[in-house]
């Protein structure tokens, strides 16, 4: 049964205005308001005066932090649907304090970063960078290069991401020996992955590309420290499409200067590097300004994925994309 347009509920979208046009462009916002009234407004510190109503926030890059002092302004609101990937810039304890259900279009997002991820690793098993800067003295000789067939690859941290990388290698005819290193995972279910389970030192002495998916928590804080960095054999690859923290700066500056070690880093610790840094004029590392993500015409996967989420929601059903309080921590 269709509902009245004045029995639904109110929904607000805050976003960048920019990112607003992408993400919910006409087509979506058309859809939304067959299941909610829809008001949008301004972006950055301000909620529209709509916010005092609303029962749903669709919110995005920009909206500001949901603090205890904001959510006294939305007495109603029972929903949240972020039409981005992480919400730990913007949930505070008082979101779940009010039994404020959240959802996070990170699904969406991670299309885009694994297969980011797997060209990487196709470049990092051909030694790229390496080649590409040996270039003008001549071609390589044929006894030095090499190829992804059989290359062993190294997962650390079976994410969503990390999970989609795993699948997109296991489809490959490289016939890749696959490594995973996460703690919340068992022997069988990484066996389930394709993957052999090991601690994180045997993933790196056995690994010839090494590709990061692991959240940042204080324990995974420079989980990939010099000592770590040390046991990759000589002539390994850094993969970072995760966070810039999770790698020790520093170190992969060391290894990479050395020449031991190519890296290709979407994330950097800090974001973005500072002028000069070393990372950023080394021929045998990549640094790119955090793409890995939904970019340009990518990002209406989000708003498709946020709008399927607020019908759901209307509709009384769950969330495929639910965020709780409990998993926060583990998520990045």
């Amino acid at each position: 049964m269709t509902v009245p347009p004045s029995d639904r509920p109110t929904a607000v979208s805050v976003m960048d205005p920019v990112v607003a046009g992408q993400v919910l462009p006409a087509e979506l916002r058309d859809r939304l308001a067959g299941h909610v009234r829809l008001a949008p407004g301004p972006v950055g510190a301000v909620f529209p005066a709509a916010f005092a109503e609303a029962e749903v926030l669709i919110s995005g890059w920009g909206c500001p932090r949901l603090t205890a002092d904001v959510l006294a302004k939305a007495p109603r609101l029972r929903a949240v649907v972020h039409a981005a990937g992480t919400v730990k810039g913007l949930v505070t304890d008082a979101v779940w304090e009010r039994g404020i259900v959240v959802s996070s279009a990170a699904d969406a997002n991670a299309g885009p970063v694994a297969a980011y991820t797997l060209a990487l690793v196709t470049l990092a098993a051909r030694r790229t960078l390496t080649m590409a800067a040996g270039y003008g003295a001549g071609w390589p000789a044929f006894e030095s290069r090499t190829g992804a067939d059989g290359s062993t690859v190294g997962i650390v941290g079976a994410s969503r991401i990390g999970r989609a990388v795993l699948a997109g290698l296991r489809r490959s005819d490289a016939g890749h020996r696959l490594l995973l290193s996460d703690p919340y995972v068992t022997d069988e279910q990484a066996r389930r992955l394709g993957a052999e389970r090991v601690g994180l030192a045997e993933l790196c002495r056995r690994s010839a590309v090494v590709s990061v998916h692991a959240p940042l928590l204080p324990e995974t804080t420079g989980l990939l420290d010099a000592g770590m960095l040390g046991l990759i054999p000589d002539g390994g690859v850094l993969v970072n499409t995760a966070r810039g923290a999770i790698v020790d700066t520093e170190a992969l500056t060391r290894e990479c200067a050395s020449g031991r070690l190519e890296a290709y880093l979407d994330v950097t610790d800090p974001e973005p590097l500072p002028p000069g840094h070393p990372l950023l004029s080394l021929p045998n590392v990549l640094v790119t300004p955090h793409i890995a993500g939904a970019q340009g015409s990518e990002v209406g996967r989000l708003g498709r994925y946020a709008v399927a989420e607020v019908e759901r929601w209307a509709a009384g059903e769950p969330l495929l994309g639910e965020v709780t309080r409990e998993a926060l921590h583990r998520l990045a």
